[in-house]
């Protein structure tokens, strides 16, 4: 039998290790800007096309390569960066692997200028699928300049699972924001198909931070700064009431290399415990710093993901960190016990004898009798108060011809009386659904939750919320069936600053959002106006609303491609529906349950959640039994 195993030529294994690294266009950016921070870069540009799949330009100025590195650059686990595998411990440099450029080669058409400041040439490259097509002599400025073009041309399989330009320009732009987040010494500018998206100058991390996120964001931030012997936090925290329902304002820096961390994401949520309203997060740009000894960034091909050697302790130290920050900005209640208005409180003194008050009552006091004087002394009617009662006669006549009208009441009560003895007719509704029968006079509401009425088979329960979402989300389908959505115009219009990848995302969506009857206009670039929201829609904020779809576009509940207007109904309705806890009069829930027995789906919210259970009679019975 002949042998089996064979070694992989090296394009194929190169294209197999470039599906752990380059992900997607976003990959290739994050890769190829770390390695001009780790070149001592002071100005990095970023040009992309088509979201990153026809085009990737990175130029920067930092010191260059020679030309025999600049070829051995594109080698599997060719690195300048470290020697042993102790190193591995000891990383102050962003990229170490020696393997981004060799997996961005294998997977795409590359070419590569670059000098160094003592040579009067530079290097110029050419590479499509790990085949080196030439290398000569150029002439080009310091630094170094790397085009990237037709992302995966080899391997047609792996493009087809590109998504649209706006979710892949959404991850380059992501990935833009970590990096020049964690390097403010650093200007930096990105441009997609020739539009300027972000310009950042040299700043401070406060300035970086606003101008990435936009300006709204600069009177809300916190700072944090603490420092222990097993690490030091710096960088800053939102304000509570800042806090929003879309993610993506939370960043996590650890020796200025971006990382996710669940764990130390729930200690910041812990010190916002009871300061933040229910479902929304806080926005946080935390550095930590620690000895690079006592933490292991090879765990990830992305190096997103780190592990410490004691994160329980990193954990309270950041927890407490926050709370004190937010203490310090009376952001947490505290008590001054420092207050100059003081109350007196009056002691008993050593010296003297304790008299107890003495109440002094008149036996002889008659209120009937003319002439008495009232007593009021303690309230308890003794006492002389020397006021003299006024002259009374004649009340009699305050009454008169009253008699026949009390008679005439008498008899008009017991007509009443003897009609509401009598049992009320009451108006009935049979859903098609169950086939049930409603009594639309009796609804009872529980915990300002659940709507409770009698039926024919038991007791049926309602979710208030759940059966406002499914009225609300049949309205707004109906309105974009039928093209006759209303807007109620709102009295002074909400001003909204978001930066720059919702406002791309919702660019693209503002169009759909009109259909709605929410009136959204873009004002500039990252700036938008709502000027009316959906004519049936009550006690809401257009805000909420667009957070609120904006989150659900990040989480993956809606996909621009497919159903995006009915999806968009599901994510406002939820948002709009009433919440848990509110108490519903009589009538709200009367035209709550009939609204929702016209629906055409009343058992299910839109998400396919159950509104309405019944509890059966044999249920009840066996209950009492």
């Amino acid at each position: 039998m002949s042998d089996l195993i064979q070694l992989l030529p090296d394009s194929v294994a190169n294209q197999i290790a470039a599906g752990e690294v380059v992900q997607r266009p976003a990959s290739v950016v994050k890769e190829l800007m770390e390695n001009s921070i780790d070149a001592e870069s002071t100005e990095i540009k970023v040009v992309v096309k088509e979201a990153g799949k026809n085009l990737i330009q990175i130029i920067d100025n930092g010191k260059g390569m020679s030309d025999t590195d600049a070829r051995m650059a594109f080698e599997r686990h060719a690195t300048s960066k470290i020697r042993e595998a102790n190193d591995l411990f000891a990383l102050s440099t962003m990229g170490f692997r020696g393997e981004a450029l060799a997996s961005i080669a294998a997977v795409a058409q590359v070419e590569l200028k670059t000098r160094t400041a003592n040579e009067e040439l530079g290097t110029h490259i050419v590479i499509a699928g790990s085949k080196v097509e030439s290398q000569q002599p150029v002439q080009c400025t310091i630094g170094t300049q790397i085009i990237v073009k037709n992302l995966f041309f080899n391997i047609p399989a792996r493009r087809r699972f590109l998504k649209r330009n706006s979710t892949e320009l959404r991850h380059i732009t992501n990935e833009f924001q970590r990096v020049a987040l964690a390097n403010p010494q650093i200007d930096f500018s990105l441009i997609h198909n020739d539009v300027t998206l972000f310009v950042l100058p040299k700043s401070n991390y406060r300035q970086r931070i606003t101008h990435l996120i936009g300006k709204q964001i600069n009177s809300q931030l916190i700072s944090v700064s603490t420092q222990t012997p097993l690490i030091s936090i710096n960088g800053f925290i939102g304000k509570p009431q800042a806090a929003r329902k879309a993610t993506g304002d939370q960043f996590f820096f650890v020796n200025n290399r971006y990382m996710r961390h669940p764990y130390f994401h729930k200690a910041v949520m812990v010190a916002y415990e009871n300061l933040l309203p229910v479902g929304t997060n806080p926005s946080y740009f935390l550095f930590l710093e620690v000895d690079p000894d006592i933490i292991d960034v090879n765990i990830h091909p992305t190096k997103t993901e780190i592990k410490f050697e004691d994160e329980k302790s990193i954990w309270h130290i950041l927890s407490a960190a926050i709370r004190e920050s937010l203490g310090k900005n009376s952001v947490i209640p505290s008590i001054d016990f420092d207050t100059t208005d003081s109350i007196a409180i009056p002691v008993a003194g050593r010296a003297g004898e304790i008299i107890e008050p003495v109440i002094e009552v008149d036996p002889t006091f008659n209120p009937f009798e003319k002439g008495q004087k009232t007593s009021s002394s303690g309230g308890n009617g003794g006492g002389n108060s020397g006021f003299q009662k006024e002259n009374i006669d004649g009340w009699e006549q305050l009454y008169s011809g009253l008699e026949q009208q009390n008679f005439d009441s008498a008899e008009s009560s017991t007509e009443h009386t003897n009609t509401d003895t009598e049992p009320k007719q009451q108006s009935t509704f049979t859903s098609g659904d169950n086939g049930q029968q409603h009594t639309s006079g009796r609804l009872f509401q529980l915990k300002n939750r659940y709507i409770l009425t009698s039926v024919k088979s038991g007791l049926m329960l309602i979710d208030q919320r759940r059966a406002q979402e499914r009225i609300l989300f049949e309205q707004f389908m109906e309105a974009i069936k039928t093209k006759k959505n209303t807007t109620q115009k709102t009295l002074f219009p909400e001003e909204l600053l978001f930066s720059g990848d919702d406002a791309s995302l919702l660019h693209e969506i503002v169009d759909d959002l009109n259909a709605f009857g929410l009136q959204v206009e873009e004002a500039e670039e990252g700036k938008f106006i709502i000027y009316g929201l959906p004519g049936h829609l009550e006690d809401i904020s257009g805000k909420n609303i667009i957070d609120g779809i904006l989150s659900d576009y990040k989480t993956g509940e809606i996909n621009l491609g497919e159903k995006v207007k009915e999806q968009i109904s599901k994510s406002m309705a939820k948002k709009a529906a009433i919440p848990y806890g509110k108490s519903l009069s009589s009538v709200e829930m009367n035209e709550l349950f009939d609204r929702l027995f016209a629906c055409s789906e009343p058992s299910y919210s839109p998400s396919g959640k159950l509104i309405v259970s019944i509890i059966g009679n044999e249920e009840l019975d066996r209950l009492f039994g």
